[in-house]
């Protein structure tokens, strides 16, 4: 709809990960670094974290779209997959017949296509996206699938991609042996400011443009402030921004353009209002002043005291539960006892 105003051949900030549009940041230039070490070893497992929205499935992408004709790849988005089923679901990928077959029978076929590959003098290779999805047990299977070997060499290699709260699954003490098997490992931040500004120009070149800076210094700015460097937040905000310059007939887009589109779009996309919390009733004079400013603290001190009252009667709850039932069966056990001697 924009592109033809400011002469773009291309969308430059759709949210599909696209590798023609991978911009290289210091960490997104590491993590596909050891992604392509991880790749030259042929061996062990590649982790790569971040949060939502900072370029793992478009590093993902990069890689795919740059590999060699030697390695055969496939890709799975993994929901909650049991051991079973995260078999199943990676020997489809391989084009392995699943249909109505046990796991042992899967292994066997998976062990034969692996083998045939290795003859043929190729390997396969598996990104995992989403990984933190998977339980403990699962990510345990694919280290079993890493046994599959020719050579004293794996014929499955593995790529895991997930969230931060991947780093803690595999901190666990009894994944001791798969984070042996870890080669390299990184998390992607966001973007700094500066990068903020060399991803927006990158994606406006990539897309066509070729006039001097269509965003002002102090634009700029202020979409590194409301997206915190989140790529994925920045393709949403800047791509409302060329919508509103195109209907608004912009040729420069400056702060207060960014602050408009901000000011639509902060409820749909990134500021969530919390819930209403229950509270009973609080005193008018605590409440806050009815333009939003804070009249004083004593409101929020009245929530937090009857949180904290309601996790103490919880928690009593539970203790004078577990010491009826600890009566109880002791009662039990002792009538038990008494009835048996009695015998």
């Amino acid at each position: 709809m924009y592109e033809s105003f400011y002469g773009l051949t291309a969308k430059p900030f759709q949210l599909t990960p696209d590798p023609t549009f991978f911009f290289a940041s210091k960490w997104h230039k590491r993590a596909l670094s050891y992604l392509e070490y991880g790749l030259s070893q042929a061996e062990g497992f590649i982790v790569i974290t971040g949060g939502i929205g900072t370029g793992k499935t478009t590093i993902a992408n990069s890689l795919l779209s740059e590999i060699q004709g030697d390695i055969v790849a496939a890709q799975i988005v993994t929901p909650k997959l049991s051991p079973d089923e995260l078999v199943k679901m990676v020997a489809s990928k391989f084009q392995i017949n699943v249909e109505g077959r046990g796991k042992a029978e899967i292994l066997k076929d998976m062990e034969a296509f692996l083998g045939d590959l290795h003859k043929h003098g190729k390997r396969a290779l598996l990104l995992v996206d989403e990984a933190q999805n998977l339980p403990l047990e699962s990510i345990e299977e694919l280290r079993m699938l890493s046994n599959f070997q020719a050579k004293g060499k794996p014929l499955l290699q593995s790529f895991l991609l997930g969230q931060e709260e991947l780093q803690p699954i595999l901190r666990a003490p009894n994944m001791e042996q798969f984070r042996q098997r870890i080669v390299a490992s990184c998390h992607l931040a966001p973007l700094t400011d500066s990068d903020v500004r060399s991803y927006i120009d990158f994606r406006l070149q990539h897309a066509g443009w070729n006039g001097s800076s269509l965003f002002t210094d102090a634009a700029y700015q202020k979409i590194f402030e409301f997206t915190q460097g989140v790529p994925r937040k920045i393709n949403t905000l800047v791509d409302r921004i060329l919508l509103y310059g195109f209907l608004e007939e912009l040729q420069q887009l400056d702060e207060s353009a960014v602050e408009a589109v901000v000011n639509e779009v902060a409820d749909e996309m990134f500021v969530h209002s919390p819930p209403p919390v229950e509270t009973g009733p609080i005193r008018e004079a605590d409440k806050p002043a009815a333009d939003g400013d804070i009249k004083d603290i004593r409101y929020y001190k009245s929530l937090l005291k009857e949180l904290t009252d309601a996790l103490d009667d919880a928690i009593s709850q539970k203790v004078k539960l577990t010491r009826y039932i600890d009566k109880l069966l002791k009662k039990k056990y002792k009538t038990y006892v008494r009835l048996k001697s009695d015998d």
